[in-house]
């Protein structure tokens, strides 16, 4: 089975190689030069010239991305064999599995507590319990698997931290927290969905000791599909997982580019010690905040084997608003002074190709209509870095869909439509950017819908704890 993994990954890589060559050829990299003798300032004139190489460069400035991407997918096996206990179940530490959720939608955190619950009855899991933390009573079933945190209406931080990180910072006081210093938390949402696989990674990288923060991959297609839009926008994040994120936790073992806000195991004595109490500025992206801030403080990352499902966002205008959240919230942790810039350079770059977003996208339409001429080195890294992208694309399909889920036929098509999709989900990620830069108030926390079925009945909220231990 490993080596038919070493064969896959030998594939995969030889595809990205291949696209990549493809790619260079269409841009004018490799073969005869077809720009030769064209003089654009002749042809479009001084300052629209100017603009089109202008324009043109700036697509340059994710280029550390994408080398971080491919080294990712190179690197490492593309796709690793399903992790096996090294120990057993019974031992070892104590595992929090927490969701932190406002109780909007209760029937599906129930329904997938319950789902967790089995998943790691399966394996033998032993030693954990599911900790849901809300804003609204839930009034989950009595359970010494369960333990509901209501928070109360009146908690104030002493920063005066405000959203989930309000929520993450009230689990950590004194009287709330019933983890030792030795226990793990590993951070969900509300839709997150455990695997074995998952579940086994995280038993293993915990009693492996190594470090004190990891993280994983996850997935958005398992389930019943909302929004195929949506779902397919999203496969790039699978193939950043693979890719650039991977890269980082498990060589440079440092969060350079941040990472995401659910499958984080984290080691509870040093989230106690680091707290997610970071003001206003810590509040919308509280998950890139504490990363830095873990990393400033000297902390070393890994990478957790397995995978955990999710769901993507059930609508257009839901992406917009959660990428809108993204940028205002990597915007709030650059200017923010409690994390010094020698530990921002990544988030910096994403921050600027968010930025420029809205005149880097044109390009799709103006290269080929106004070609210029390159260099060749400049044609080849324009190829590499397009390819590289669409290639995250590709491989969050093969990774996401299933032959035998849904038969060949469909899962080649589905592997091929992120051609199609990749402008669409630069065209909806460009409107967020633009509404959140042109937002004044950049301290709101938007909540997409993630449940198919509403519940009928909000709870009202309250201000007392209700813990089912």
């Amino acid at each position: 089975m490993e080596g038919f993994s070493h064969i896959l990954h030998v594939l995969t890589v030889l595809l990205l190689l291949v696209i990549i060559f493809i790619f260079s050829i269409l841009a004018g990299g490799l073969g005869p030069d077809r720009m030769a003798g064209f003089d654009p300032f002749i042809q479009y004139g001084q300052w629209a010239t100017t603009l089109l190489y202008l324009l043109r460069f700036l697509t340059f400035i994710p280029i550390p991305q994408a080398i971080f991407n491919f080294c990712g997918l190179v690197m490492y096996n593309t796709h690793p064999p399903k992790p096996k206990l090294k120990t057993s179940t019974l031992f070892g530490p104590f595992i929090c599995f927490r969701v932190v959720t406002r109780g909007t939608f209760p029937d599906l955190v129930k329904k997938n507590i319950e789902k967790n619950v089995e998943v790691c009855s399966r394996i033998g899991l032993d030693n954990y319990i599911l900790e849901v933390v809300t804003d609204n009573v839930m009034n989950l079933a009595k359970s010494p698997r369960h333990r509901e945190i209501v928070v109360p209406a009146k908690y104030q931080t002493k920063n005066h931290t405000l959203y989930k990180a309000r929520a993450l910072n009230y689990c950590l006081e004194p009287g709330i927290n019933m983890l030792t210093d030795n226990d793990w938390i590993v951070h969900l949402d509300e839709e997150t969905l455990l695997t074995e696989s998952s579940v086994i990674g995280i038993v293993n990288f915990i009693n492996d000791g190594t470090y004190k923060f990891g993280q994983g991959v996850i997935t958005y297609a398992n389930e019943e599909i909302v929004s195929w839009v949506t779902t397919l926008a999203d496969l790039v994040r699978v193939g950043m997982d693979y890719g650039m994120i991977r890269f980082c936790l498990k060589y440079l073992h440092r969060p350079v580019f941040s990472w995401k806000g659910s499958f984080i195991v984290s080691n509870a004595g040093v989230e106690k010690q680091i707290t997610y109490d970071f003001g206003l500025e810590g509040s919308i992206a509280e998950d890139c905040f504490f990363a830095l801030t873990a990393w400033k403080e000297g902390h070393q990352f890994g990478f957790v084997d397995g995978e955990m499902w999710e769901k993507s966002t059930f609508s257009a205008m839901d992406y917009i608003h959660q990428r809108k959240r993204w940028v205002q919230g990597i915007y709030n942790v650059f200017f923010s002074p409690l994390i010094p810039y020698r530990y921002k350079g990544g988030i910096t770059l994403m921050l600027l190709s968010w930025v420029f977003m809205p005149f880097t996208v044109p390009n799709i339409v103006l290269v080929p209509l106004f070609p210029l001429p390159m260099w060749r080195c400049v044609n080849v890294l324009c190829a590499f870095m397009g390819a590289t992208m669409l290639f995250l694309f590709i491989f969050g399909a093969i990774k996401s869909f299933s032959p035998r889920r849904m038969g060949w036929p469909k899962y080649v098509f589905l592997c091929f439509v992120p051609i199609i999709i990749v402008p669409v989900s630069m065209v909806l990620e460009t409107i967020g950017v633009v509404t959140a830069l042109c937002t004044t108030k950049k301290t709101s926390f938007h909540i997409v819908d993630k449940q198919t079925v509403l519940p009928k009945t909000v709870l009202p909220s309250t201000a007392h704890t209700v813990q089912h231990v």
